[in-house]
């Protein structure tokens, strides 16, 4: 009776010591999933970006939702015998066997029809390039990679369709942009103008040079001088001297304008299959830093930020190359910021005046 009891207790002990697995699995599994799908959306943007330069289909595919399910399995054995005068004296047997498998179902929905148009082909909001300068990014880094014009002074292109280089006044544009950025000659606040959502840009107490590249700016833009406040809209010309137009790209031009600095393989190159691209090719640090520069190469890097294979050869961003995986990063994140839209706001500009 005594060994019957026993063996009912450790039985106990055995089944609800392995009654539950899920709580355990949450913090493997968020950190593995996620660090999984982060790693697949950097491998579908690099493919992408090389796949314009051979002329081929980029195709993105979103992660809709990932359910995992663990199924526990148990078999707890027991025998035990009572043998009278055995020298080994009575006998206890125990066994057991446990298994759990791990089922994920994972969805995948392609970006067709309006989310395509929407996340990729709609050019990014105005007015969320100025909010993301006044969160701390560099205006000239923001606006050389996201802007296509601003009151007529155009940005460079590498697109093989209208390769230009910058208007003199348009670096000269940044260069103050970011001098006030520096100096905290920019502020914002948000207010209701008829029904309407505004942004505003000011700053008060403001030393001469601030004053000097205020106004330097408002030249450069054909902007009043007088003027406290001005519109903030879409669009590659100011339609009067009280309005800021800014032709801003899509996910899809910044892309396109990114591929350019792919190394393709020369054999590539010499037989048509890939367009030549300008690896080489920087006026500035500005502009170097802008740029995401993708090596290849038939055998797998070693020491590589990303790689992935494609006609049988390697296209990689090296671990060492800072500026590039940057640039990387930011290129996803601006995906997500394309992808939030940003209907509903007209923004109003205030530049810092006298």
């Amino acid at each position: 009776m005594k060994k019957t009891w026993i063996i009912s207790l450790i039985a106990m002990v055995l089944i609800n010591g392995c009654a539950s697995i899920g709580p355990s699995t949450i913090e493997r599994d968020r950190f593995e999933y996620s660090s999984a799908i982060a790693e697949s959306w950097k491998e579908m943007m690099l493919l992408n970006i090389i796949k314009i330069r051979y002329g081929d289909t980029p195709v993105f595919l979103e992660v809709g939702s990932v359910v995992n399910q663990y199924i526990l399995e148990r078999e707890l054995q027991a025998v035990a015998g009572l043998r009278s005068g055995d020298l080994l004296g009575d006998g206890l047997e125990l066994g057991g066997t446990g298994k759990y498998s791990d089922r994920p179902t994972i969805t995948y929905s392609p970006l067709i029809g309006e989310k395509f148009y929407k996340s990729l082909l709609t050019p990014i909001p105005p007015h969320a390039l100025f909010l993301l300068i006044q969160s701390g990014w560099n205006a000239d880094f923001l606006l050389r990679v996201c802007l296509t014009a601003i009151n007529d002074l155009y940005n460079s292109s590498e697109n093989r369709l209208s390769t230009h280089e910058a208007d003199e006044g348009f670096e000269e544009l940044l260069e103050i942009l970011t001098t006030l950025q520096r100096t905290g000659g920019l502020g914002s606040r948000l207010v209701e103008r008829e029904g309407e959502k505004t942004i505003i840009f000011f700053r008060q107490n403001l030393n001469d040079e601030v004053k000097d590249s205020s106004l330097r700016i408002t030249e450069l833009l054909g902007l009043d001088s007088n003027a406290n406040e001005y519109r903030l809209v879409y669009g590659s010309a100011a339609s009067d001297d009280r309005e800021i137009a800014m032709l801003t790209r899509s996910m899809f031009d910044i892309i396109a304008e990114l591929s350019q600095f792919v190394h393709i393989p020369e054999q590539h190159v010499r037989e048509n299959r890939a367009s030549p691209g300008v690896i080489d090719k920087a006026s500035s640090y500005e502009e170097v830093r802008s740029r995401v520069f993708v090596k290849s190469d038939q055998n797998k890097p070693e020491d590589s930020f990303l790689a992935v294979k494609y006609r049988d050869y390697w296209f990689y961003i090296e671990d060492t190359d800072f500026r590039s995986k940057r640039m990387f990063s930011f290129l996803l994140f601006l995906l997500s910021l394309a992808e939030g839209g940003g209907e509903g706001l007209a923004p109003v500009l205030t530049l810092p005046t006298g």
